[in-house]
């Protein structure tokens, strides 16, 4: 391996951005089926999200060894959530199914994508259902998370729904003379998707 090559200057940014989507990718997904599955406490924390972020960046950096894509937390998990899953035990069965599929991946690659996609809207219309608790009278909360929601079907990328909403609430902050109910962590986050977005 050619590590010097890695520390270069064009490399760096593209690592940069890559940690950046993937680690708001998998915060998003996580926190997304956490409250769908009932596994939020009540102040917004979850349980286990250290584990859940080890796991997934462990995946993630044995996969980039094998040359597999990104092994990472994805939104189509909100599917066995719908039907009830909550517990390792559905993660499991799927990960069973998928090594049955191997055997018949050239049957499998026959179907095309748009087949999934009714199951993928249904969910996305079950995810709407905390919509009614976002504040849009306070046009400073209602408008980021207005971005956020919209942002991520454009751009293909929860990612940069969460970069957008986190600038946009800051901005939103700053001008209207709230900038002290925005917390440090989310002004570091800010600067650091704004980062981001310009090296892209």
């Amino acid at each position: 391996m050619d590590i010097m090559a890695a520390v270069k200057h064009g490399l760096i940014s593209v690592l940069f951005t890559m940690t950046m989507v993937d680690l708001f990718d998998s915060i998003g997904t996580i926190i997304g089926v956490s409250h769908k599955a009932g596994l939020m406490n009540w102040d917004g924390s979850i349980r286990g999200l250290e584990k859940a972020l080890v796991v997934d960046s462990c995946g993630t950096i044995w996969g980039s060894f094998l040359g597999t894509p990104a092994v990472t937390s994805y939104v189509e998990s909100s599917a066995g959530v719908a039907e009830g899953g909550r517990t390792g035990l559905t993660a499991v069965t799927v990960g069973v199914l998928f090594i049955v599929c191997l055997v018949f991946a050239p049957i499998v690659g026959v179907v095309q994508s748009y087949a999934t996609a009714p199951a993928l809207i249904i969910v996305g219309a079950l995810m709407a259902e905390d919509m009614p608790s976002i504040n849009f009278k306070d046009m400073t909360e209602g408008l980021p998370a207005f971005l956020t929601i919209i942002s991520m079907p454009l751009t293909y990328s929860i990612a940069n729904g969460f970069g957008i909403g986190f600038i946009s609430y800051v901005l939103l902050k700053t001008f209207t003379g709230r900038f002290r109910e925005v917390s440090p962590v989310m002004w570091v986050v800010s600067v650091c998707f704004a980062i981001s977005f310009v090296m892209r």
